[in-house]
């Protein structure tokens, strides 16, 4: 007898990301392209990260070029650092909130 199982969720198959990310992704609700640029990438970094996992700043990058349909390395150097700023103020925006 076969016993059959729900279909588990793939991981998002997004342009930048390997297996690993891609789970880390999915397990906080991530699961298209279309997911991604709802959220941003800023939102979606902190959202792993507050998930427990260890993202490096890498992982931002993949993410933005991900949602722009850019390779990584394709950012432009203003580009990077508009995103540690908007991540820095996500980030203290974040510390302003009281906890739950």
């Amino acid at each position: 007898m076969k016993i059959l199982r729900p279909a588990a969720r793939k991981a998002p198959q997004l342009k930048n990301l390997g297996p690993v990310s891609s789970g880390w992704l999915a397990s906080v609700g991530i699961h298209r392209r279309a997911d991604l640029i709802r959220m941003g990438p800023v939102q979606a970094f902190l959202r792993v990260k507050a998930a427990g996992h260890k993202p490096s700043l890498n992982l931002l990058w993949a993410l933005a070029g991900a949602e722009r349909g850019l390779r990584w390395n394709k950012l432009s150097e203003e580009d990077r650092h508009r995103l540690l700023l908007e991540l820095d103020a996500a980030v203290a925006q974040q510390a302003k909130r009281p906890a739950k």
